[in-house]
C-alpha cells in the first residue's frame, strides 16, 4: 500500500467534485424517475458514474497536454470518482427515492376502502411526514404531488423541511455505522483476505493504464458490441420500423403446465456489463451463482409435484421456504466473517476498550473512534426509532440485523462476489417473525415500521456502506490521505442529500408522481404499508414452525458448504452463492453470471492465465460500452423528448 498520510487531497478536486456531485443528482434522478427506461443510478457502479467520469478523465488529458500542472492526479480523479458514486446511490434507490415517496404515498392512497386515514394517521408523529395525520382523507400536498401543481400554484417546500431534516438525522446515524463498520473491516477484507473489490476495476484502469487502456483496440471492440446494440434499439424505440434486438425474455410463458408452471419469475436480461464484470470473478464463485439460482427454480418445481402450496416471502419474489433458507445462510455467513477475521477483530475492539497499542495510522479512522462510532451511531439511530413510535426493543433488532447482518452481506457479495447490484430476499421484520407474530408488535409499531421498511429495510439497492468500502480500496490504490477520504465521504453524501431532496420535489410536483416511475411511486411504499394491514387488524400468518424448519436447513446447509471450503480448496460451492440465489440481483444477473462461467472456464483451461488477462480490456470494454451508451441516451431522450431504449438492469 503506498504510503498515504500525507497525500491530500486539493481544494479543486473538491470544487470539481462539487459540480459533479450536482450533476449526477439531475442525471440519475431524471433518468430513472421520469425517463423510467434507464435505471441508471442504482446499481452500486452506477452507469451514470462511469459515464461523467469518462469525460472528466478525457477533459484532464487534453488539459495535461496543454500543460502538465492544469491536469488532475490519479488521486483527485479518483477523490471526485468517489463523490459521484456516493452522490449516485443518495440520489438513486439508497436514500432519496424510497424516502420522500414513503413519506407522502400513504396519504395520497388512502380512501374509503382501506380507510388507511384510521388505521395508520393516528400513530405516525406529525414530525415524521408533511401532512397532518389528523386530517381524514387525502391532503392537497399529497394530491399536488401525485398529480402536478396546478397553473399558477407553488411547491409547498416548507412543509417538506421539518420531516426531511428529522428524518436525515436517522440517515446520517446509519451513514455514520457504515463508516465506522467500514473502517473496521477495511483491513481484513482488503489486506488480510484479499478481496478483489472487481467493481473498482474500470474506474482504477481509467486512472492508472491511463492513454494504453484507452488506445487497446480490444477495449474499444467490446464498447462497440453494446454501443452498436443500444443504438440500434434507442432508434427503434423512434422509429419502429427498425429492427431491434430483444435484451429481456420472460422463460415462465414457455413453462404452462404442471409441474413446471410453479416456477417463480424466471427472466433471461443480457447485460453486456454484467458479463463483463463477472468475468472478472472466480470460476468456482460463478458456478455457484447460477447453479444455486436454479436450484431455487427446481425446488419450486419439486413443490409442486408433491403439492405442496407455500406463499412467497412477504414482498419478496421468491417461495417463503427458500426466503427462510437464505435467512439462515445470511446469520452463518457472518458468524462465518467474524470466525475468520477474529484475530483482526480481537486487536480492533482491544484498541477500543483498553490501552493496547494497534498499527492503525493508515485506517480511515483510528479503531477506537471506529468501534465507538459504531456503538454510538447504532444506539442513537434505535433512540430515533424509539422515540418516532417503534417498540424498543425490536427497534434494536431492526437496526443490528441491518446494519451488521444484512448490509455486511450485500457488501460482501460486491467485494468478493462483484454483483452490480445489492439485493436480498427478507426483512429483519422476517426474522423476528421466527419467534413471534407481526401482530404482536402492535398498531404503533407496525405503521413506524411500515416507514422504515419502505425507506431502509426492503430494498437494498444503492446501499452505501459498499460505496464507502469501494472507496476504501480506492485509496489504497492511489494512495489518498484518510482524511481526505473523509472529506469526501461527508462533502459527497452531505451534498447530495440536499440536492436530490430538491430535484425529487421539484420533479413529481412539476411531472405529476402518477406520470412518473411506478415502482418509486406505487410500488415500494405501498407494499410496505399494505405488507401490515392484516397484522394491525390481529390477523396474519403465523410463520414460526415453517419459517423455523427452513430458517434451520439454510443454516445447516450454509455451515456445511463454509466448512468444506475451508478444508477443501477445490471445493466447487461457494455459500455466498446459496445466499443470494433468491435475490432480485441474481434474477436479473443469473444469466450474465452463466454466460461470464461458459467463457471464462473453458479460456482458462485451454489458454490459461496469460490468454484470460489479454481478453480482459475486451470484456472491460463491454462495460465501458453499456454504460456510456446509458448516458448518452439519457441526454438524447432529455434533451430532444425522445424514448429511450430499454436497459437490462431493472
Amino acid at each position: 500500500m503506498l504510503p498515504i498520510h500525507e497525500n491530500r487531497l486539493s481544494g479543486r478536486s473538491f470544487l470539481l467534485g462539487t459540480c459533479f456531485v450536482i450533476a449526477i443528482c439531475c442525471i440519475v434522478s431524471y433518468a430513472e424517475l421520469v425517463i423510467t427506461y434507464i435505471q441508471i443510478g442504482f446499481l452500486q457502479l452506477p452507469p451514470a458514474v462511469i459515464g461523467l467520469f469518462f469525460f472528466l478523465v478525457l477533459g484532464n488529458r487534453l488539459l495535461e497536454r496543454l500543460n502538465d500542472r492544469f491536469g488532475l492526479s490519479p488521486r483527485e480523479l479518483m477523490g471526485i470518482y468517489c463523490m459521484m458514486l456516493v452522490a449516485s446511490m443518495i440520489s438513486s434507490r439508497g436514500v432519496m427515492e424510497k424516502l420522500i415517496p414513503a413519506l407522502i404515498a400513504v396519504n395520497y392512497f388512502t380512501n374509503e376502502t382501506n380507510s388507511w386515514d384510521t388505521l395508520f394517521f393516528p400513530h405516525i408523529k406529525p414530525w415524521l411526514i408533511p401532512f397532518s395525520p389528523e386530517q381524514k382523507g387525502q391532503a392537497a400536498i399529497a394530491i399536488s404531488f401525485y398529480e402536478g401543481i396546478q397553473t399558477g400554484d407553488s411547491i409547498p417546500w416548507r412543509a417538506w423541511v421539518e420531516p426531511l431534516c428529522v428524518w436525515s438525522v436517522l440517515v446520517f446515524f446509519v451513514f455514520t455505522a457504515f463508516l465506522c463498520l467500514a473502517a473496521i473491516l477495511r483491513k481484513q477484507w482488503i489486506e488480510n483476505e484479499k478481496l478483489t473489490f472487481p467493481l473498482v476495476s474500470l474506474p482504477l484502469e481509467f486512472v492508472h493504464e491511463g492513454r494504453g487502456f484507452l488506445r487497446n483496440r480490444l477495449m474499444w471492440l467490446g464498447f462497440a458490441l453494446p454501443a452498436l446494440i443500444f443504438t440500434l434499439n434507442g432508434l427503434h424505440e423512434i422509429w419502429p420500423q427498425i429492427p431491434n434486438l430483444p435484451l429481456r425474455y420472460i422463460l415462465n410463458q414457455y413453462f404452462t403446465e404442471r409441474p413446471f408452471n410453479a416456477m417463480v419469475y424466471t427472466p433471461i436480461f443480457l447485460s453486456f456489463a454484467a458479463i463483463g464484470f463477472f468475468y472478472l470473478l472466480p470460476t468456482q464463485l460463478l458456478f455457484s451463482l447460477w447453479f444455486f439460482f436454479l436450484l431455487t427454480r427446481f425446488q419450486d418445481v419439486v413443490a409442486a409435484v408433491f403439492g405442496w402450496r407455500v406463499s412467497t416471502m412477504p414482498l419478496y419474489p421468491t417461495r417463503l421456504y427458500i426466503g427462510y433458507q437464505v435467512a439462515g445462510a445470511y446469520m452463518v455467513l457472518v458468524i462465518s466473517f467474524i470466525y475468520m477475521g477474529f484475530p483482526h477483530f480481537r486487536q480492533v475492539f482491544r484498541r477500543a476498550f483498553t490501552a493496547t497499542k494497534a498499527d492503525d495510522k493508515e485506517e480511515l479512522l483510528s479503531y477506537r473512534t471506529a468501534v465507538w462510532g459504531l456503538i454510538i451511531s447504532l444506539t442513537l439511530a434505535i433512540g430515533w426509532c424509539y422515540i418516532a413510535g417503534l417498540n424498543l426493543g425490536f427497534a434494536a433488532f431492526e437496526i443490528l440485523v441491518y446494519v451488521c447482518i444484512v448490509a455486511v452481506v450485500m457488501a460482501r457479495s460486491t467485494a468478493e462476489g462483484g454483483l452490480l447490484m445489492t439485493e436480498t430476499s427478507f426483512r429483519p421484520l422476517d426474522l423476528y417473525q421466527l419467534v413471534s407474530t407481526k401482530a404482536a408488535l402492535g398498531a404503533q409499531s407496525l405503521t413506524v415500521l411500515s416507514l422504515l421498511d419502505a425507506i431502509f429495510t426492503r430494498d437494498q439497492r444503492g446501499l452505501i456502506l459498499t460505496g464507502f468500502l469501494d472507496g476504501l480500496k480506492i485509496r489504497d490504490r492511489v494512495g489518498m490521505s484518510h482524511r481526505s477520504l473523509v472529506g469526501v465521504f461527508v462533502l459527497g453524501s452531505t451534498l447530495a442529500f440536499l440536492c436530490a431532496a430538491v430535484i425529487h420535489l421539484w420533479l413529481p410536483y412539476t411531472h405529476g408522481a402518477n406520470y412518473m416511475y411506478s415502482y418509486t411511486y406505487r410500488g415500494n411504499p405501498l407494499w410496505a404499508f399494505q405488507d401490515n394491514v392484516a397484522a394491525m387488524e390481529g390477523l396474519g400468518t403465523d410463520l414460526r414452525a415453517t419459517g423455523g424448519l427452513f430458517f434451520g436447513i439454510g443454516a445447516l446447509v450454509t455451515t456445511g458448504l463454509v466448512i468444506l471450503r475451508m478444508l477443501y480448496w477445490w471445493w466447487p460451492l461457494h455459500p455466498l452463492g446459496y445466499a443470494l440465489s433468491a435475490s432480485w440481483t441474481l434474477i436479473v444477473f443469473w444469466f450474465p453470471v452463466f454466460i461470464a462461467w461458459g467463457i471464462k472456464t473453458p479460456l482458462l483451461r485451454y489458454s490459461g492465465i496469460r490468454q484470460y488477462q489479454r481478453l480482459r480490456p475486451f470484456f472491460l470494454g463491454m462495460v465501458f460500452g453499456e454504460f456510456s451508451m446509458a448516458v448518452l441516451w439519457t441526454l438524447i431522450s432529455w434533451g430532444a423528448n425522445v424514448p429511450a431504449p430499454f436497459f437490462p438492469w431493472p
